[in-house]
């Protein structure tokens, strides 16, 4: 069970874990440290949590932090933990998108472990350039695509690697949600402000944001990687800078002398949905389907033969999804848990650099590489889309 991991791990020193972003009234950043502190892997004792003096010190005060180790400026606060003895070995970096680049390249650089809210920057040149910086430093690079940790996306990624539902053929992938329905960046509201803003989020609104989410549990589940696609963005609401709505067609690569094609619908402006995650996967044997509203079933259908309801820590779950399960049957785990697996995976790697050990096999979580990934799809589509809906490879 991931609550109680291995008993190596379980004497294990916490992670000294510190924050950039994530001050007082930041919605990611209470998810991450939630997250962090679920399993009992990390500690937080260090945070630069608000580019404001006054507001960084006062998000350090309410979250119990030493004075000393609150910081305004996250190349201050790297430069220094590196020097302390008991100075952090991971960072989270949860800030708005245009700050990751800079901030990651200072951590990895001294060799602190990063892990990193999605998308991986705001535009590709910046991702190509941390990829640079996480392949030359010997730190870790974790990206929290927090989905790829529910338990039912890891049975059915197992079940599609088995072969269960024979060679995949089709890919349908959905994120729709109704928040920014209305010009609610105008009002001030700060998530949509950031959000809707290419200078902070980058040249993705809805695609950068949700649909990167989408492409990576798609490709997670299938084991495919996109070839090129062709898309279609809008920005339905009056001045809005960036896409609110997005149709993606897409071709893989081959796998096993098989193609397969893919399409993704991601929207913010879709009235009666809040949070609509979805993938489904076909093949030559048969199908899945996992829904995020109800992500304690995972949907398998044998070709010919009746729908199966598979269960989270129930029958028919496999040895993928019962390590990232923590409860039994019938007690529902969701988003915080999701999230909090890919801390606890990265947690298991981290242990291990600090032991000189190989990393477990089974351990998974997002990396950099998938991050360069999100940022090629949310290139593409945007080149796409200038073009008419012109095939762009991936």
């Amino acid at each position: 069970m991931a609550i109680e991991g291995s008993s190596t791990e379980s004497r294990q020193k916490r992670i000294r874990l510190g924050m950039v972003g994530g001050g007082s009234g930041a919605f990611i950043g209470a998810v991450h440290r939630i997250a962090a502190r679920l399993d009992d892997h990390y500690e937080l004792v260090a945070g630069a949590l608000s580019s404001t003096p006054e507001k960084a010190e006062a998000s350090g005060r309410e979250l119990g932090l030493d004075p000393k180790r609150v910081y305004s400026d996250f190349k201050e606060m790297a430069i220094r933990e590196a020097k302390l003895k008991d100075g952090i070995e991971a960072v989270a970096i949860v800030t708005p998108n245009h700050v990751h680049y800079a901030a990651a390249k200072e951590f990895l650089k001294r060799g602190i472990h990063v892990i990193c809210d999605k998308p991986l920057t705001s535009t590709l040149a910046d991702a190509k350039k941390l990829k640079k910086a996480a392949d030359e430093s010997d730190a870790l690079f974790v990206l929290t695509h927090n989905y790829t940790g529910y338990p039912m996306v890891r049975q059915a990624r197992e079940m599609v690697a088995n072969g269960d539902i024979g060679a995949v053929r089709l890919v349908q992938m959905e994120y729709p949600q109704d928040w920014l329905t209305e010009n609610i960046e105008q009002s001030g509201q700060k998530q949509a402000a950031w959000r809707t803003d290419p200078a902070r989020s980058g040249a993705g609104g809805s695609t950068g944001d949700i649909g990167t989410h989408a492409y990576n549990l798609g490709c997670f589940v299938s084991g495919l990687e996109l070839e090129e696609l062709s898309a279609d963005l809008d920005s339905f609401v009056g001045g809005r800078q960036l896409d609110d709505n997005a149709h993606v067609m897409m071709r893989f690569k081959a796998k096993d002398g098989a193609r397969a094609k893919g399409m993704l619908w991601c929207s913010q402006v879709a009235p009666g949905h809040e949070n609509g995650l979805m993938v489904r996967v076909y093949g030559t044997k048969g199908g899945l389907e996992w829904t995020q509203k109800d992500p304690n079933y995972l949907w398998y259908t044998p070709f010919g033969e009746p729908k199966r309801l598979l269960t989270r820590a129930g029958a028919g779950a496999g040895p993928a999804a019962a390590r990232v399960s923590r409860i039994p049957s019938g007690h529902p785990e969701g988003y915080l848990e999701g999230f909090a697996n890919i801390y606890s995976e990265a947690a298991r790697a981290i242990f291990a650099k600090r032991n000189g050990e190989k990393v477990d096999a089974a351990v998974t979580y997002p990396t950099i590489d998938d991050g360069m990934k999100g940022m090629v799809f949310v290139d593409a589509c945007v080149q796409s889309s200038k073009r008419n809906g012109a095939w762009i490879k991936a």
